[in-house]
């Protein structure tokens, strides 16, 4: 609940219920806290503000009666009037129903918000009366009880370190939303999910309202896994403060929202990208994970065999062109793009990025973030970055026509240039790009090299055992009697490091190609990409499948992994 502390202040002093000292004072109490109280808290808190008489004097000025709910007998027509998750979001009770017009008790009468987004969200007229705080709460500690303990019971299985954590969090994020108690229990939960999640490595934090019940999932290694979750009623509290975190419209809930949260926990940065979309039962939340301190900057740690990391050390070397990178999301090419740029980040080259979002700042670099309320796009910030005089540009995506024809521009000019696209694999790039509407000569003239990439689950290093390919899978991966007979294949079989999942941690594989000379050719004369992939696999390009299979073969994965990312690879 929001309420306007400069104009309470004001009236504070009109009515000549505190000094100038006190008020000095008080913002002395505020600065001490570190933004934790606001100024009429820190009245209250060094005693020169009674909360019963803050009390009179806003209802006074709000027009609004004060009531004395310790003497309220409330009939279950009127406690039913409001939902549990409203009562608790909003920390209102009703005290009347009358037709289609509903009276509440709020402990702020000049949150005039709230007041507004009851009427929204339950679409009656509402009336208000002014209630002390500690009463209102002790109406819903009777009537809400089952809200209030099913919070808790997800709060009492916090451990030491998650209570920890979760605390932090509250803090970190409790000071600009709503909420004014850092441990109002459903900041808590909330808490509790974020820092469950990273614990368990999880890359995606899903929050889906199913007809009967509220899924939460997290995505550990790619793989999405269900967890324990909250109780169906809890929905709209938990989406409202994650929608308030992200600095989303709680009152829109008809069309998708993206927005962010940025939070620290101890010395790790980690944002978090928060997508909602309406359904049938109400907003879906995805929030991504982006752990800034994991980000592998490392181009040998990223997964590259031998021959695949002398070709990527051979490509960043090139004077220009365009270097693509190709997968699906959450396939890790940001991060493949990060590592190439930090190699070859030296004092005499200028760099820069244009993205969207910045996921990681790195050293020496220029970034530029896509700002499209202010028609900062792609485009329009790669055309001004051409005006730096770079030598190399990272572009975040090519999703236009325009944006792939300036960045071919830039590489047939003197520009090493990064960028990605969304295709299958490495050849079907050079369809896309002619897809977009890029001339076949500028594809063949400017692009020098592409790289399709996935993430490969990795065996639990606990728990991993030699386990044979069945007849089923050797079918459809195509290998014979001979070829098992000389080649040893591993899986995790589960244990408690693992969560019982047989894999822990994920590593890159990559599908390098190399634009030969017969390769523009192919391109001049619009051959299709089956074609362009043949000569290419021709020529000696690895496929996904290759490159997993060499992973598989070394222990490093297993067979089940390279049939589910790879069993679509054509050969």
């Amino acid at each position: 609940m929001s309420r306007d502390s400069d104009y309470i202040l004001e009236l504070l002093k009109e009515y000549g219920m505190v000094t100038d000292e006190q008020v000095s004072k008080g913002f002395e109490e505020v600065a001490e806290s570190k933004g934790r109280l606001d100024i009429i808290d820190a009245l209250k808190v060094l005693g020169f503000v009674e909360e019963e008489q803050l009390l009179s004097m806003l209802a006074s000025q709000y027009g609004m009666e004060v009531v004395d709910l310790s003497s309220y007998v409330f009939q279950d027509e009127v406690i039913n009037a409001l939902s549990p998750d409203v009562v608790l979001q909003y920390q209102v009770v009703p005290v009347m129903k009358h037709d289609n017009v509903i009276t509440v008790a709020i402990s702020d009468p000049s949150d005039v918000e709230t007041i507004d987004s009851l009427r929204y969200l339950l679409g009656c007229d509402i009336d208000a009366v002014a209630a002390p705080a500690e009463q209102i709460q002790a109406v819903i500690n009777d009537n809400y009880a089952n809200v209030k303990d099913s919070v808790e019971h997800y709060i009492d299985e916090m451990t030491e370190e998650e209570e920890a954590a979760s605390s932090m969090l509250s803090g970190a994020l409790g000071d600009s939303d709503t909420y004014t108690d850092d441990d109002t229990p459903i900041v808590k939960l909330v808490s509790l999910l974020i820092v469950d999640a990273y614990k368990l490595r999880a890359s995606d934090i899903h929050l889906e309202p199913l007809e009967k019940r509220y899924r939460v999932r997290y995505r550990i290694d790619g793989a999405l896994m269900e967890q324990e979750a909250p109780p169906k009623y809890l929905q709209a509290n938990l989406t409202s403060r994650l929608k308030i975190m992200a600095r989303l419209d709680i009152t829109e809930k008809r069309v998708p929202q993206d927005g962010r949260i940025q939070l620290k926990m101890g010395d790790v940065d980690i944002d978090l990208r928060v997508s909602t979309i309406p359904t049938t039962h109400g907003e879906s939340i995805v929030m991504r994970i982006l752990d800034k301190a994991s980000i592998q900057l490392d181009i040998p740690k990223l997964g590259f065999l031998a021959d695949d990391l002398k070709l990527i050390n051979q490509i960043i070397a090139f004077p220009d062109g365009i270097f693509l990178v190709t997968g699906p999301t959450g396939s890790g090419k940001t991060t493949s793009l990060y590592a190439f740029l930090n190699t070859i980040n030296l004092p005499s080259r200028k760099l820069i990025t244009v993205e969207d979002p910045i996921e990681y700042q790195l050293s020496g670099i220029n970034q530029v973030q896509v700002a499209r309320e202010i028609n900062m796009t792609f485009t329009t910030a790669l055309r001004a970055m051409l005006r730096q005089a770079p030598n190399i540009i990272m572009v975040g995506e090519i999703r236009d026509l325009e944006t792939a024809e300036i960045a071919i521009n830039a590489a047939l000019t003197g520009h090493l240039v990064f960028s990605t696209l969304h295709t299958n694999d490495a050849p079907g790039a050079i369809t896309r790009l002619i897809d977009m509407g890029v001339k076949n000569f500028l594809v063949a003239s400017g692009v020098r090299a592409i790289m399709a990439q996935r993430l490969l689950r990795r065996n639990c290093s606990e728990c991993v055992e030699e386990t044979p390919p069945t007849p089923a899978q050797s079918r459809l991966l195509g290998i014979n009697d001979e070829y098992l007979a000389n080649h040893k294949f591993y899986k995790g079989k589960g244990c408690p490091i693992c969560n019982g999942t047989g894999y822990k941690g994920r590593i890159g594989i990559y599908e390098v190609f190399i634009l030969t000379p017969d390769i523009g050719e192919l391109i001049f004369a619009n051959e299709p990409s089956a074609v362009i992939r043949d000569r290419a696999r021709a020529n000696g390009m690895r496929s996904l499948r290759d490159d997993a299979l060499r992973k598989a073969e070394s222990g490093i994965s297993s067979i089940e992994e390279v049939i589910r990312l790879t069993l679509m690879d054509s050969e």
